[in-house]
């Protein structure tokens, strides 16, 4: 294979893992509602986010198009909170495994408008500088996709043993699970089988009081 082939083969391969990993979209908002996004992040892993609110007219914004936006960890901590906004953008490194979410709120507004979020939102080695890697590293454009992709599948090993983990305590979960789940049903049947001898002793003892056996 050529060098062009093979550089042509490691842009295209690296692109694909970074889509993987990275969620760029584009969602409506009525006023006063509200949209949450979830994202599965591992501990010490980089996440950025950008999102603004698309123009449905020449010049500024309306005022009606206003967002409250926050981003949470799993255990509750806030990484970002903007307040009457129309853009912004957020970055920080996992301190927890877990869901991280971002909440969008589109202020109350009578009458009611539709409002149009661009976001994006970038996780591991697709939330990277890679413009300024390249400007610092003064590198040539096949050095730098094999960086690239170097960093990409040292990423996604780590996360297969993040998955791994994950894995292993569901599993954990599940066996604990089964064992309540058995314990409690033997715990139903012993109940069960002493209400009936009980109700047995009781019409027993009320058959030989009356005579009856």
């Amino acid at each position: 294979m050529s060098t062009l082939n093979l550089g042509l083969v490691l842009i295209i391969l690296g692109f694909m893992l970074e889509t993987k990993m990275g969620e760029s979209m584009r969602f409506e908002l009525d006023s006063g509602q509200t949209k949450c996004i979830s994202e599965d992040i591992r501990t010490n892993a980089m996440s950025v986010g950008k999102y603004a609110i698309v123009n449905p007219h020449q010049g500024s914004l309306p005022h009606s198009h206003k967002l409250t936006v926050k981003v949470s960890s799993p255990y509750g901590h806030s990484y970002h909170i903007g307040e009457d906004v129309d853009s912004g953008n957020f970055a920080f490194t996992a301190t927890e495994n877990g869901a991280y979410t971002s909440c969008f709120w589109a202020i109350y507004h009578q009458p009611p408008v539709k409002i149009t979020i661009d976001f994006v939102w970038r996780t591991g080695v697709a939330a990277k500088d890679w413009s300024q890697v390249a400007k610092k590293g003064q590198v040539d454009t096949m050095e730098f996709e094999l960086k690239k992709l170097y960093d990409t599948v040292t990423y996604i090993h780590e996360e297969m043993y993040y998955l791994r983990e994950r894995e292993e305590e569901m599993q954990h979960l599940n066996k604990e699970t089964n064992s309540t789940m058995a314990a409690l049903s033997f715990f139903s049947i012993a109940l069960c089988l002493s209400v009936a001898g009980l109700q047995v002793w009781h019409l027993k003892t009320f058959f030989q009081r009356k005579k009856l056996l």
